[in-house]
């Protein structure tokens, strides 16, 4: 089962996205999901990631107080993405994981983020 991350565009910088991640409820409902992203050239790098009741938020120190993950009862895990800079751009992934001793996995096709300066 893969995660579909949607929500991705072309914004100045300073700017505002909100990402969103789905999947079935079956992995939602008892998993950790983080978000990644991967710039041109770059390696993967963790973004921010939520447990399964909405607690436990980690970020990364990168996006600490401009960004904010958070989850529904709908099987959805957004990424509020505040005062982007240029430095934020690439493509954002979203996957899940049942506890901290597995890998993340489901991953999808990514959305892009693209923040102009």
């Amino acid at each position: 089962v893969q995660l579909q991350a949607s929500g991705g565009g072309l914004v100045q910088a300073g700017g505002s996205l909100r990402l969103s991640c789905a999947a079935s409820g079956r992995i939602f409902s008892s998993h950790t999901v983080g978000w990644f992203r991967q710039a041109l050239g770059k390696e993967r790098e963790f973004v921010a990631s939520i447990g399964w009741s909405g607690n436990s938020p980690l970020y990364a120190d990168s996006v600490k107080g401009r960004f904010t993950i958070s989850r529904d009862n709908a099987n959805t895990v957004y990424l509020q993405m505040n005062n982007l800079e240029s430095e934020d751009t690439g493509v954002y992934y979203c996957a899940a994981r049942a506890n901290w001793k597995m890998p993340y996995d489901g991953w999808g096709q990514g959305t892009q983020v693209t923040v102009s300066s």
